[in-house]
């Protein structure tokens, strides 16, 4: 006679209780490395358009500014979480005119990310210094308390340096 082969009930509810254990663990785990995911991808889009500004700064030898914009089409009317656009500023009064160039659009941030920032404008000189925003702090932040946060702080030369697990 042929020994039937399988599981019995109390090794599968074993195997159940091990699963269930393994996987209380990995959950949370996997909710923060997303979270720092997202905080990361964050501050590389805003570090990316603050660099794209500076460039353009040079480039064009022009006053090049980057503002707060809910809208995609003015400054103003929001705070940093909800977007910006990079312009440029032809007549270096600080405020997007009627046929000044805007040369790139962020949308608002999502996945409860809020960036807390001074002033609502960063401006570069024709040199890539920046003229408005010197000795800043750019906080990104999201919906956790403590050592979580990412931190820009700008040098007069208009270059930024990230700090990494600032308090939120």
């Amino acid at each position: 006679m042929k020994k039937k082969t399988g599981f019995t009930l109390l090794e599968l509810v074993i195997v159940v209780a091990m699963v269930a254990i393994v996987v209380s663990f990995a959950i949370p785990a996997m909710t923060t490395f997303t979270k720092n995911d997202r905080l990361t991808t964050n501050i590389n889009i805003l570090v990316g358009h603050l660099s794209y500004a500076r460039s353009e700064a040079v480039k064009r030898s022009r006053q090049v500014n980057i503002c707060t914009s809910s809208n995609g089409t003015a400054c103003g009317g929001g705070s940093w979480h909800d977007g910006w656009l990079i312009y440029v500023d032809a007549n270096n009064d600080g405020s997007l005119n009627n046929g000044e160039e805007i040369l790139r659009v962020q949308q608002a941030l999502g996945n409860n990310n809020t960036i807390t920032a001074p002033t609502a404008q960063f401006v570069y000189d024709d040199r890539g210094f920046i003229a408005v925003g010197g000795g800043a702090t750019v906080d990104l932040c999201d919906d956790r308390t403590g050592n979580f946060g990412k931190q820009l702080q700008f040098n007069n030369t208009g270059r930024v340096s990230l700090r990494t697990n600032t308090t939120c």
